[in-house]
C-alpha cells in the first residue's frame, strides 16, 4: 500500500514538475514573441483564401453585414477615381458577388449604419459633385436604395455610430470649406429625420467611434490642423460630450476596436508627414483613462488599415499603408497583451473593407493596391 501511495505521490510530482515547465516554456515564447524573434500566429495556422472578386474595382466605400449573412459593398472610388453609386452583395454560400440596387447619388467617405429594422443607411461622403448631405436607405428585402432626410451639414470622414436606442449619432467630420466639424447630429429611423445634438468640445475628422458597454460613446483621437490624442464622450441620456482621459500620442486614420473586457484598443495611425502612431493603448471606461500595451510587431505601423474582433477574442489588424500599401496582418491578444504575426494577404492594400462573417471568417474587400489604384479583389482570413 505504501508502495502504491509513493509511486503515486513521485507520479503527482513529475505532472506538477511539466506542468511548471511547459507554463515557464510558454513564457519565455511569449517574451522572445514579444521582442519580434518569434513570429507566428498563436491560433495555429491562418490563412487568406482568394474569393470572388467584385464586379467594381472600390476603394474608400462601406461594407455592412446584413440579417440574411450576406455583405453589401456600397459607393467608393473605383480604378479611374470616380466617385461611385453603385452597390454589389457578397453571398458567403457561393463566394460571388452580385449587383444589387444603386444609390440614388454617388458617395466616398461615407458611413454606412446597419439600422435596427434591419435596413442600412448611408450619410454624407462626397459625391460626383463634390460634399454631399444626403442620406439614403438600402432595404435588403427590395434591394432597393429610399431616400431620407439629409443631413443638416453636408460633411465626409466623420463616424457614424448605432445607439442602445435605435438612433444613430453622427459626429465630425470635413466640411465644405475643408474645415474639421464639431457638430453632431442624431438620426432617428422611426421619424426618418435628424436633429442637431451637442457638438464636440474638439472639432474633428478621420477620428473613432466606438459605443462602449454603457451605451456611451467613445470618440478618439482625429485631425484638426494637427493630429489629436484627446478623446470625448457621449451620453445619449444627457445628449452632451464630457472630456475623458488623452491618449498618449495624437493620431488619425487609426482604428479602436471594443474587447470583450469592456476595454477599447486604438492601434496604428498617422502622427503628421511621413510619421505613424507606434504605441497602441487600451482605453478602460473604470478609470476613464489610457493604458499603453505592446505596439504592433516589429513596429509595423500603419494607417488607413482594418481592425476585427475576432470570435476567440483576438483583434486581427489587416493591411493598410505605411507610404506604400500593406498585405501584412497582426493579431492582439487581451489576455497576454501581445502582437503575433499571422498570414499576409494575397493582394496589398489599404482604405478597403473588413467584415466578419457568420461563419467565422473575415471577408476583406477592395481598396487602394500596390499600384496606387483600386482593386477589384477580395479574399478570406480562415
Amino acid at each position: 500500500m505504501k508502495n502504491k501511495q509513493n509511486n503515486s505521490m513521485r507520479t503527482s510530482a513529475i505532472q506538477i514538475t511539466l506542468r511548471v515547465t511547459l507554463i515557464s516554456l510558454s513564457a519565455a515564447l511569449l517574451a522572445f514573441a514579444a521582442e519580434g524573434q518569434i513570429q507566428q500566429s498563436p491560433t495555429g495556422d491562418p490563412s487568406w483564401i482568394p474569393t470572388g472578386n467584385l464586379g467594381t474595382a472600390r476603394a474608400y466605400h462601406t461594407a455592412t453585414l446584413l440579417p440574411n449573412g450576406k455583405v453589401l459593398v456600397a459607393g467608393g472610388i473605383d480604378s479611374s477615381f470616380r466617385v461611385l453609386s453603385s452597390a454589389e452583395l457578397y453571398d458567403p454560400a457561393t463566394g460571388i458577388w452580385t449587383a444589387t440596387g444603386s444609390l440614388g447619388t454617388a458617395h466616398r467617405n461615407h458611413t454606412a449604419t446597419l439600422l435596427p429594422n434591419g435596413q442600412v443607411l448611408v450619410a454624407g461622403g462626397v459625391g460626383s459633385n463634390g460634399l454631399s448631405s444626403r442620406a439614403e436607405l438600402y432595404d435588403p428585402a427590395t434591394e432597393t436604395w429610399v431616400a431620407t432626410e439629409s443631413l443638416g451639414t453636408a460633411r465626409y470622414a466623420h463616424t457614424a455610430t448605432l445607439l442602445l436606442n435605435g438612433k444613430v449619432l453622427v459626429a465630425g467630420g470635413i466640411d465644405i470649406s475643408r474645415a474639421s466639424l464639431a457638430s453632431a447630429e442624431l438620426y432617428d429611423p422611426a421619424t426618418g429625420t435628424w436633429t442637431a445634438t451637442d457638438g464636440l468640445a474638439t472639432a474633428r475628422a478621420y477620428h473613432t467611434a466606438t459605443l462602449l458597454t454603457s451605451g456611451e460613446v467613445l470618440v478618439a483621437g482625429g485631425f484638426n490642423t494637427f493630429n489629436l490624442s484627446s478623446a470625448e464622450l457621449y451620453d445619449p441620456a444627457s445628449g452632451t460630450w464630457t472630456a475623458t482621459g488623452s491618449m498618449s500620442v495624437g493620431r488619425s486614420e487609426h482604428t479602436a476596436t471594443l474587447l470583450p473586457n469592456g476595454q477599447v484598443l486604438a492601434a496604428g495611425g498617422a502622427r503628421g508627414g511621413n510619421h505613424f502612431a507606434i504605441r497602441t493603448e487600451l482605453y478602460d471606461p473604470a478609470s476613464g483613462t489610457w493604458i499603453l500595451t505592446h505596439p504592433l510587431l516589429n513596429s509595423d505601423n500603419r494607417k488607413f488599415h482594418t481592425a476585427t474582433l475576432l470570435p476567440n477574442g483576438l483583434v486581427l489588424v489587416a493591411g493598410g499603408r505605411r507610404g506604400p500599401a500593406l498585405n501584412t496582418a497582426g493579431l492582439y491578444d487581451p489576455v497576454t497583451g501581445m502582437w503575433a504575426a499571422t498570414a499576409s494577404m494575397g493582394t496589398a492594400r489599404y482604405a478597403h473593407t473588413a467584415t466578419l462573417l457568420p461563419s467565422g471568417k473575415v471577408l476583406v474587400a477592395g481598396g487602394v493596391g500596390s499600384g496606387l489604384i483600386p482593386v477589384s479583389s477580395a479574399e478570406l482570413y480562415d
